[in-house]
């Protein structure tokens, strides 16, 4: 059955400016800028106050309405991640080949070597606005940051996607490079 109309608000914090367009977002705050197209979304976006947007689809059926939750936690996250950013750990895990792993200067690209004791180096590009480094007290861990959730979390799961053990038994061969912990690198008090 279709809804006449579904909606949602979105509320902005002070010190983040939001501007819609064409269903083109772009959110500016102290750490940056974030822009995302949301063109294949069919959906009317307005201002109704100075610091409240309004998302609302009109005639929509069960899937078509859920598109509007989808919409405002993807603006959430972008204004979380222009104010806070978003930090995931990655650790190492072993048994017996150490895995080493190099992270170029720019801090852009992660070469993976020894793993599982094969020759193949295997290389990661980040995406846009993405930055690793090694943790500085922890051994086998490394850091990944960036005010964009969605490519810091791609970068992450295209890291440990490279070092999935092929060709055994997955259940005895646990090594790879696994996300430990998420949160934000502005932390709060």
């Amino acid at each position: 059955m279709k809804s006449i109309v579904s909606e949602k608000d979105i509320v902005v914090p002070e010190n983040v400016d939001v501007d819609i367009k064409a269903r083109v977002v772009v959110v500016k705050g102290p750490r940056g800028t974030i822009k995302k197209a949301f063109n294949h979304i069919d959906f009317e976006c307005r201002k109704v106050g100075p610091k409240k947007y309004n998302i609302r689809v009109w005639q929509a059926g069960r899937k078509h309405a859920a598109c509007i939750r989808t919409v405002c936690s993807r603006i959430e996250n972008m204004i979380t991640g222009v104010t806070k950013g978003y930090e995931y750990k990655m650790r190492f895990v072993y048994a017996h080949f150490p895995i080493n792993v190099n992270i170029s200067d720019d801090a852009k690209n992660v070469e993976i070597r020894n793993f599982v004791g094969q020759k193949v180096v295997m290389r990661v590009a980040m995406l846009d606005g993405v930055t690793v480094t090694h943790s500085a007290n922890q051994k086998d861990e490394i850091t990944i940051i960036g005010n964009d959730i969605d490519n810091v979390s791609q970068s992450a799961a295209q890291i440990q996607q490279s070092t999935r053990v092929r060709n055994k038994d997955i259940r005895k061969f646990l090594d790879g490079i696994y996300v430990s912990e998420k949160g934000h690198i502005v932390k709060e008090n």
